[in-house]
């Protein structure tokens, strides 16, 4: 397998020929609550993902100053939407305990930085990657951040034409990136999945792996994708569909989780390498319920049979 398509998430490798790397999306799915956090990362870590991932934004940046004393409804009373933003952030100390927990339970984390700020924080920590939204491809000087830090970035490519998706691929170079499809709507309905863009993608980007980030409800159509060959697989992750958040309802709980992550890797073992061969397992059905032998071995260089005389 050509190193080209592979890329490193710390101690682990993505790419074709190897496991798919599996992440449980906390986004900011916590609620600004770092127990439903260490809560979401002992779900992923006790369902075998490979990784975490959270949302960091600089709120007066990412926020639009027009909308910061905008008062909203929220679980902790009435509030200015910049406070809210900055209700759901988490700080270094947060993040320093989720850097301890994961570490404790073998499990990666990372996010998808919002602003440069934000990418100088998640520095920091020494996190494996970094995650493009896709509401970010078109942020020509986040990409040029992360591409100068030199770790794995993840692109995700929602609500994006391909010509955008070809400038960000241009402004990331393509060594260091994963391309993930995703439909940018939540949750995600069947028919606008399109999961053959994976396929489309492939044979566009043939030296840059291809993943998949979902947003709809339910887990067939995310295992759908695996079969197609996605290298990468992104689902957001909830304690409880019901709680706070706009994210909520295109998540998986815990027990789909558990269910995904068991069924990713059933699919991993029955693709195979496309090379048909008889097994050895078969052999014994075969003597019992083949009436006439079939040839028991053939050669590309085998002889033509002689002509016939007529």
């Amino acid at each position: 397998m050509s190193t080209s398509r592979l890329r490193t998430f710390g101690t682990r490798t993505a790419g074709p020929g190897n496991p798919v790397y599996i992440t449980g999306e906390i986004g900011i799915n916590h609620n600004g609550d770092l127990d439903n956090a260490i809560a979401l990362i002992d779900a992923a870590a006790e369902a075998g993902c490979d990784a975490v991932k959270f949302q960091k934004r600089t709120p007066e940046i990412c926020t639009p100053r027009d909308q910061w004393d905008i008062e909203r409804d929220t679980p902790w009373g009435r509030m200015t939407y910049i406070d809210y933003r900055h209700r759901v952030e988490f700080g270094e100390d947060e993040y320093t305990a989720i850097a301890e927990h994961c570490a404790k339970r073998g499990i990666d984390w990372f996010a998808s930085p919002w602003d440069t700020e934000a990418v100088a924080f998640l520095e920091k920590f020494d996190v494996p990657a970094h995650k493009v939204a896709s509401a970010s491809l078109t942020d020509d000087e986040l990409l040029r951040a992360l591409r100068a830090t030199g770790r794995t970035v993840i692109l995700s490519t929602g609500m994006s034409t391909p010509k955008q998706i070809r400038h960000a691929v241009e402004v990331l170079g393509s060594d260091n990136i994963l391309l993930c499809h995703a439909t940018s709507t939540y949750p995600a309905k069947a028919e606008e999945l399109n999961l053959r863009v994976i396929n489309t993608l492939q044979q566009e980007y043939p030296n840059v792996p291809i993943g998949y980030s979902g947003h709809e409800t339910g887990l067939q159509t995310t295992l759908a994708a695996v079969a197609l060959g996605a290298t990468f697989v992104e689902r957001h992750i909830t304690l409880d569909r019901a709680m706070w958040g706009s994210d909520q309802a295109a998540s998986v709980e815990p027990q789909g989780l558990t269910r995904l992550v068991r069924d990713i890797r059933t699919i991993e073992q029955s693709l195979g390498d496309g090379v048909k061969k008889v097994y050895e397992s078969e052999l014994g059905p075969m003597k019992k319920l083949r009436r006439v032998a079939g040839v028991v071995a053939e050669t590309e260089n085998a002889p033509a049979p002689e002509p016939v005389a007529v």
